[in-house]
């Protein structure tokens, strides 16, 4: 339920043309709802402006789908997240309405248009073409939260050159997501070089001594750049809602 949704419910009882026991009942589930396998959060998209995310790794495609329509029946857009193609398959047999993104592991269901929210551009940048799933899930999840969005793939220290290029993107952007693995450079570089918020979101892209992304993750964490702040190995997700917070009006 959408502040807007609860304003009009409020409005119709005020009027009445909705009685008081209707309106108890649309209320019935609110603030969640109990599925069994899941406590699902209607409440979300009133106390943070953005719906409960469903997040699709390690969860059957039953729980998925139960949770799904329980969201549905409020009339809110649904995303999910870390899903696999095979999942998705079965999902989008029960929701052909919903649109699989392969490159960033995610379906989405907009089942009201999405409002335009933010006050600027949230740029997407990835160091290189393997770190595209992680910036793909940022980039899908900031334009799900009302954000208009722009990337910049394949842009990392090892031909700085094709950065410099961006320059002007790079300045026009209101705040920018930079997605790098292997030694994490590319965030400190970005940092310095623009005048907004840079999120840095290191991934488990690398040889051996990358150790999975930790050498990226503590690279971003010791940047000489001001202002980069830096989420979790592979996080593009958690990185998407906290641009579309700085970002939004």
């Amino acid at each position: 339920m959408t502040p807007d949704d609860l304003k009009k419910l409020l409005d119709a009882v005020k009027g009445g043309g909705t009685s008081v026991e209707e309106a108890l009942e649309q209320l019935r589930h609110f603030p969640s709802q109990d599925l069994g396998c899941a406590q699902v959060d209607h409440h979300r998209q009133l106390r943070q402006g953005m719906p409960e995310v469903i997040f699709g790794e390690g969860k059957s495609v039953e729980q998925i789908l139960r949770i799904m329509t329980a969201m549905a029946a409020k009339g809110s857009n649904i995303l999910v997240t870390r899903l696999a193609s095979d999942k998705a398959k079965d999902v989008t047999a029960s929701f052909p309405a919903a649109e699989y993104h392969g490159e960033a592991r995610c379906l989405t269901l907009e089942l009201r248009l999405v409002e335009r929210r933010g006050r600027g551009t949230v740029l997407v940048v990835s160091a290189g073409t393997s770190d595209i799933p992680v910036a793909a899930e940022a980039l899908v999840t900031a334009r799900f939260l009302g954000n208009d969005v722009e990337h910049v793939y394949d842009v990392g220290v090892a031909g700085i050159h094709r950065l410099l290029a961006r320059g002007e993107q790079l300045a026009a952007a209101a705040v920018i997501i930079v997605v790098a693995g292997m030694e994490g450079a590319l965030p400190s570089v970005v940092g310095g070089l623009v005048d907004k918020p840079v999120i840095a979101v290191p991934t488990s892209i690398g040889y051996g001594a990358a150790f999975g992304g930790i050498a990226a993750l503590l690279g971003m964490l010791n940047s000489c750049a001001a202002g980069v702040t830096v989420v979790n190995i592979d996080n593009g997700f958690g990185a998407a809602c906290a641009a579309s917070l700085i970002n939004r009006v």
